[in-house]
Formats: C-alpha cells, structure tokens, sequence
C-alpha cells in the first residue's frame, strides 16, 4: 500500500470492540493506520494497550469544538464531528496526501454483484488494490471526498434502482479524502448528510460508488460512540439539522424498515448542479 495514505479508525469507548479493525484485517489491508480517539475518552489507555501507542492518536476535543459549527447550544461533545474535522489537521502533521475515515463499527467490507435476478454479495480480500483504485478515482474525478455504499443503499435490491446507477451523489462513513481537499463537516447529528447536500449544492462533488459496501453493525446495538445521543433524543433531532441546512431540498420523512423510524428525504432535482455529458460541451473558437 502506497506510504502517503493511512486508514483513520474514528472511535470513541469501544477500545475492546472496534469492529472495522478485524473487516480491514479479512480485507487483507497491508497500509498504515491509525484510532482517532479524544482526550475525553475514559478508555483511551485500554485503546493503547490494544493497538498499541504507535497506532493511537488524540485530539483536543474542546479545542476541536470550539472550531466546529455544531448548529446548535446544546455544547454536546458526543458527536463524531470533531473527530471527521480533525482528520485533516492530523493528516497534513503526518505527511499524508491522501487518509480513509471510517467508523469503528463495520464488520465486513463488501462486493456487490448482479446474480440472476438478485443482487449478490462477497467478502473484499484485496484491500490493498481496492483502495489504489478508490484513490485514483478520487483523483479523476475532482471529488471533495469519494465512498463506498451502506446497506441501506440497496433495499429492494436490483429494482430498488441505486445499484443500476452506479454512482450516487452523496458519500458517507467510508470516505476517502485528500488532505489538500479538506471539508468542513457542520452539526452535532447528520453532519455527513448536511455536510454533501450543503457543499454539493454549491457545486463540491461527493460520490458513492454502488460496486462495494460496507456492513455495519445495526445502528444502537453497541456501546459507546454516539449511541447514548441517539437513545436520548431519536432520529427525530438529528434529521432536523440537515432540515435546517438545506429546506429547500430535505424533509422529515419516515423509514418503513423493520421499525418505523423518522428519516430524512433529499428531493436530488433540487439540490445539486446536474452532470452534463461531454457531447454537449460548446467548441472555443
């Protein structure tokens, strides 16, 4: 794996159950890699023991919230936020071109595929190659950040249409960075969705490719994180901030998964510049 690039691991309280640690390790992933952990973080020292000192690094949380825009003054530090802004900074002091930010809570990174009529998948075990390629992209395309899908991307499988697409135009939870690209994530919850319908809307680019996934461990079913701060106050407030960010093109709707939960909708015609193929481009004469 190429020197100027490292996988950044961002967890809090789960020292002795970082999930995305044994995905990478199935993946085959040979690069270099780091936990981003805060300085309020009771386990810390258990993540060090762990990982080992060398793989551990700290930030100054109220350092880092004093710089964030959290959109409200509620001044809770148990949002992931300060950890995906710090990212650069930490980058930049490292030497790096280029970081992967993931969460802690991904058991498996995935391929999807058509098989007959379903939609198929299988474990990735060249991390390595994968992630060169995602690089590249990143490069080509200009993107402010480049991702893999979720599993939520693909529910109705082939006739649920996102696979059929290829690329999407959002990228969250795998997000592949360049350190001279940085991005400014803005609120306490949703700040990844409020983050590309924002910067998308003025003409930033921010993709998901459909051909990988990576699972997650469902959402509350894990200690630490953010999980207290969605127990406390549900779906319904961190849906609100992309509301209050962009209006005129999300809405609170509802997610009729197993257990009905309160989502938000992005209305894509109104959000973002459209792409237009080359064959319309007007000759310079």
């Amino acid at each position: 794996m190429r020197s100027d690039f490292a996988v950044f691991i961002l967890t809090h309280g789960r020292a002795d159950n970082v999930a995305t640690m044994g995905a990478l390790k199935k993946g085959g992933y040979t690069g270099k890699w780091y936990m981003i952990i805060d300085d309020e973080d009771e386990t810390a020292e258990q993540y060090r023991k762990n990982f080992g000192p060398e793989h551990v690094i700290m930030f100054d949380k109220q350092e880092a919230y004093d710089r964030a825009d959290t959109m409200d003054n509620f001044n809770e530090h148990r949002a992931i936020i300060y950890a995906r802004n710090e990212t650069f900074r930490i980058a930049k002091e490292l030497g790096l071109k280029y970081f992967l930010m993931l969460d802690d809570d991904y058991k498996e990174i995935d391929f999807r595929y058509v098989n007959g009529n379903k939609l198929s998948a299988k474990p990735a075990r060249q991390m390595d190659r994968i992630f060169e390629d995602m690089l590249r992209f990143l490069d080509v395309s200009g993107a402010a950040t480049v991702a893999f899908a979720q599993g939520g991307d693909f529910v109705g499988g082939l006739d649920g249409g996102n696979f059929k697409k290829g690329l999407l135009r959002k990228a969250m939870n795998s997000l592949f960075c360049r350190t001279d690209r940085p991005i400014d994530f803005r609120g306490t919850m949703n700040e990844d969705v409020t983050t590309y319908t924002t910067l998308g809307s003025r003409g930033r680019l921010f993709f998901t490719l459909c051909n990988m996934c990576v699972i997650q461990i469902p959402t509350q079913s894990l200690d630490g994180g953010m999980t207290e701060s969605y127990l406390e106050t549900g779906t319904y407030v961190k849906t609100f901030y992309s509301v209050m960010a962009m209006p005129s093109c999300i809405k609170v709707s509802m997610m009729y998964t197993k257990h009905k939960r309160i989502h938000h909708r992005i209305d894509w015609e109104c959000c973002v510049p459209k792409i237009i193929n080359e064959k319309y481009r007007k000759e310079v004469r």
